[in-house]
């Protein structure tokens, strides 16, 4: 049975960007093998379902095969299986949809688009087109 260390398979699976990050990822605590943290040397195999926290949710991956070495974004499949619940998603719009109203201190000064979105969500012209039942 082939075993793969699970910061290489993190950056080979394509879940992080460079295999460093994915270390550190390791290294804080955003990484677990069947619930318990792991360090970045950790060996995996396949069956092994790993949970990685990327704020606001948790994503969660079976490994269908370990690997040590990057593979093109179409054999992914072929890697990992994707089990992360539907309620993590709904976490992931629910944060989109408020992302831009709440801003987090120290995000920077809004983008071009999010002030559109502000301006659109917040123009009282356009509430003019709606009728109200009192």
């Amino acid at each position: 049975m082939m075993e793969a260390r699970i910061d290489k398979w993190l950056w080979a699976a394509r879940i992080f960007k460079t295999r460093t990050i994915a270390a550190e990822a390791c290294k804080k605590g955003r990484v677990m093998i069947n619930g318990a943290n792991v360090k970045p040397a950790r060996m995996i195999k396949a069956g092994d379902v790993i949970q990685v926290k990327k704020p606001p949710i948790t994503y969660s991956f079976k490994v269908l095969q370990a690997i040590e070495h990057r593979v093109g974004a179409k054999l992914v499949v072929d890697v990992m299986e994707n089990v992360t619940t539907p309620d993590q998603y709904e976490l992931l719009e629910m944060s989109k949809v408020s992302g831009f109203v709440n801003r987090a201190r120290g995000m920077g000064r809004p983008t071009k688009k999010d002030r559109r979105e502000l301006d659109d969500f917040t123009d009282v012209e356009a509430m003019d087109d709606f009728e109200f039942d009192f």
